[in-house]
């Protein structure tokens, strides 16, 4: 699993956090805390997979700071397919988030898994 970016210190610049786990099963995003400034993140998780095999399905469950938002399982269609979530999160001053995704499957196999957070502007 690789941090794809992060900021390398905290100024007015919006925030980009990304992970991308790769072929794995679970992947952990974790967001510090900003002393300074509320932010609000668009988050999108996406799981990507190729059937193997005639009713091929895939699940995908994401967590916010421990506590299922999402969960689907689905058919998977095609030789490759995606399965995605997409949500926004207010983070208050001092306020760290971890946003955690889990996988399962049947009759396909993993291609990736990935998480990424994008600060939004406020209006």
């Amino acid at each position: 699993m690789r941090i794809l970016s992060r900021p390398t210190s905290e100024g007015d610049a919006a925030e980009h956090w990304a992970v991308d786990a790769g072929a794995a099963d679970i992947a952990t995003l974790d967001i510090p805390p900003s002393a300074h400034r509320r932010r609000l993140f668009a988050i999108d998780v996406r799981f990507a997979v190729r059937a193997a095999a005639a009713g091929a399905w895939q699940a995908l469950s994401v967590e916010l700071d421990g506590v299922r938002e999402w969960t689907r399982r689905i058919d998977s269609h095609g030789s490759t397919d995606t399965l995605d979530y997409h949500c926004r999160r207010e983070l208050d001053i001092g306020q760290a988030l971890r946003i955690r995704a889990t996988t399962k499957l049947g009759g396909a196999q993993r291609l990736r898994l990935l998480i990424e957070a994008e600060e939004q502007a406020r209006p």
